[in-house]
């Protein structure tokens, strides 16, 4: 049983040519679960009148993506899935995006689209790096399913083993935005395949072409303090990669500082979002869903 799950907040229009291309696979999900992150542009209200077939689940308060992707996943988990479709509202699947995605699945804990712009090309915040230390069985099945060896990937669009989130945990809710898909993934893959299946195409709609956002201003605090939060208190990394990629993550901060025409809010988001993650640790999902 797959069930897809999109994570939802004040993007009418997009959620609604999402959930159409999701309705137009060549392989149909079983399910779908719509999580809308309490929007108030009219949603919830356009998901039940055009998509009456969709499974709604509406938060009574904004938690973020990590926490409506964390809300949905344990819902596609009740459901009995054995695989679940994550994706953003803002992603447009190709007709056989799934179906490429399934043909691939076997052997490994997930599987992520070849993820583009709306002109086509690659998109750079969602295009996973190759897999640099791949183990020869894992470059063998990746061979055989015509794919790319992974060690993460975004949420955009990505086919999980249920049974690997079963066994090591949801999504960390407490991220609220921000390197929730990165925590995750890497969490799930560590001993584990992941693939980068480049003939499942997914557009994201995104309203600029780039890694990051140019300038982050008050969300920097999320990004810093997630990070910190990954890189001391995750599973998801072993210790030679919390080093590589804490390496990258501190270029990339100097890239976005130096490029900014607001680096004053910068310095104080990344002060108090180093402080944060540092000083305290992510809450449990339990203490923020009472019931998941």
């Amino acid at each position: 049983m797959i069930v897809a799950v999109v994570a939802t907040r004040n993007r009418r229009e997009l959620l609604a040519e999402c959930l159409t291309g999701v309705l137009d696979q060549t392989a149909q999900p079983d399910a779908i679960v719509v999580v809308d992150g309490c929007s108030g542009d009219g949603t919830a209200a356009m998901v039940r009148t055009e998509f009456p077939d969709v499974t709604l689940l509406e938060l009574p308060e904004d938690r973020g993506p990590a926490g409506a992707f964390t809300a949905g996943i344990a819902l596609a988990l009740k459901l009995g899935a054995a695989w679940i479709w994550l994706l953003d509202d803002d992603a447009l699947p190709e007709a056989t995006a799934l179906e490429a995605l399934e043909n691939a699945a076997d052997g490994a804990t997930l599987v992520t689209s070849r993820v583009v712009w709306t002109d086509g090309r690659d998109h750079p915040m969602n295009t996973p790096r190759v897999k640099p230390w791949a183990s020869a069985a894992e470059l063998a099945l990746a061979a055989r399913a015509g794919c790319l060896p992974i060690r993460s990937a975004s949420f955009v669009s990505v086919l999980v083993d249920a049974q690997a989130v079963r066994d090591r945990g949801l999504p960390v809710a407490d991220y609220f935005d921000k390197n929730e898909d990165f925590e995750f993934t890497t969490r799930l893959l560590r001993g584990h395949i992941g693939l980068l299946c480049r003939d499942s195409v997914v557009t994201h709609q995104t309203e600029i072409f780039g890694a990051t956002d140019p300038e982050p201003g008050e969300t920097f605090f999320y990004e810093v303090r997630n990070k910190v939060w990954q890189f001391t208190r995750s599973s998801g990394l072993g210790p030679l990669e919390r080093l590589l990629y804490a390496g990258a993550t501190a270029r990339r901060w100097l890239r976005i500082y130096l490029r900014s025409r607001d680096r004053g809010t910068l310095r104080v988001t990344f002060m108090r979002g180093l402080r944060a993650g540092l000083r305290t640790r992510p809450r449990r999902n339990e203490e923020i869903f009472q019931a998941l």
